[in-house]
């Protein structure tokens, strides 16, 4: 180890230019990571908040399906009082992206989500009051509306259809397709998804359907009995995490990232095994003379993974930091989320390849000849 720190020493120059490619490859992964995180966010975030276990989309909706697919009221009651699911809790859900204005002249893109007042789907309110049944018009906004400027008290009107909503209280932040959320009751919904700009429709003419059905199971649901139920009910039920993929983008977003990350991965022990392996021909030399005075090859090991710890590891921990700092500075400006578990878990991830990286060059540092030193390559 005191070898490894006195050639770091003398070879300075050589190593800091390494550590900082290291740093700039932790800091990049560092950085999708969090825009891969953010994105999943913006995408879902509404959708994570749901206290719900499954949700339940119209059989044969395979793509788009909280845009496509229609889920009648009977199907939801049929789910509900279902023996075969034992105490299941099911109620709809509308999901339609929007548009308005209001009274103060605040134009808003908005995801509104149809929930039942009182139901387990329901956010409540963290300020005003929560939807209401007996004020079907009532609408609480996320705190994204609240930022662009959409206030308790405001009256929002959708466009190109004319209903008039009046903000009655706000939650925390959630979002879908990167457009911030907003709940309405489930009849406020069906009258957003299914009036035609220009008819005057009542209640009673929009049809009883949705989105989807948000499920709460009992823990010893099986697969099986669940598929029985869809075949029953003409549903198609997944689990909540697989409900993400109905996100519009979702799963192009998530499939971008992550190729991304993974040739950064790729990336990283090639760029570091090949500098040891260069780091390595040029001290052969030297390697051969410690192996003349009798070191061993496993110290000549050690000697070897101490430099590229030490060089990988303080390359990681400067590129995490950098990763850090840049989702400070950017803020809420773009969607940017980098928790303390995932930067970590990801600059280990780097430190490791890193060092797999490095043990690419190991065969060449045990394999070196210490007659070198003797004249036997002359």
């Amino acid at each position: 180890m005191f070898l490894a720190l006195l050639e770091l020493k003398a070879a300075r120059g050589r190593f800091l230019l390494m550590g900082s490619v290291v740093v700039l490859v932790a800091a990049l992964v560092g950085i999708v990571s969090g825009f891969t995180t953010g994105l999943g966010d913006d995408t879902v975030s509404a959708l994570r908040r749901l206290p719900a276990t499954h949700i339940a989309f119209a059989a044969g909706s395979d793509s788009d399906q909280f845009a496509r697919g229609l889920v009648d009221a009977p199907s939801a009651d049929a789910l509900r009082g279902d023996p075969d699911l034992g105490a299941a809790e099911a109620t709809p859900l509308g999901v339609s992206i929007t548009r308005g204005t209001t009274n103060r002249g605040t134009e808003v893109d908005l995801a509104a989500f149809g929930v039942e007042p009182g139901a387990f789907t329901d956010p409540g309110a963290d300020t005003g009051e929560p939807l209401d049944a007996s004020r079907p018009l009532g609408i609480v906004i996320s705190r994204q509306l609240a930022d662009e400027g959409v206030r308790i008290g405001d009256t929002l009107v959708v466009d190109r259809l004319g209903i008039r909503l009046a903000v009655v209280g706000t939650t925390g932040r959630s979002s879908y397709g990167h457009v911030p959320v907003a709940y309405v009751t489930t009849d406020t919904w069906r009258h957003i998804r299914f009036t035609v700009p220009g008819a005057k429709t009542t209640p009673a003419d929009l049809p009883l359907q949705y989105s989807a059905l948000a499920l709460r199971l009992p823990e010893d649901t099986d697969s099986t009995t669940l598929a029985a139920a869809d075949r029953r009910h003409g549903t198609t039920t997944v689990p909540l995490e697989q409900a993400f993929a109905a996100a519009p983008g979702y799963k192009g977003e998530r499939l971008t990232m992550t190729s991304i990350q993974t040739f950064l991965f790729l990336i990283a022990p090639l760029v570091v095994g090949a500098f040891f392996a260069v780091w390595t021909v040029q001290r052969t030399p030297e390697l051969a003379l410690l192996r003349a005075m009798g070191a061993s090859r496993r110290r000549l090991l050690g000697h070897t993974l101490a430099q590229a710890a030490v060089v990988v590891a303080a390359g990681t921990a400067a590129g995490a930091a950098l990763a850090s700092t840049v989702g400070l500075l950017v803020g809420e400006q773009v969607p940017f989320s980098l928790p303390a578990s995932t930067l970590a878990s990801t600059m280990g991830a780097v430190a490791l390849v890193g060092l797999a990286g490095s043990a690419l060059t190991l065969r060449r540092v045990t394999t070196v000849d210490p007659m070198t030193m003797l004249g036997a390559a002359r």
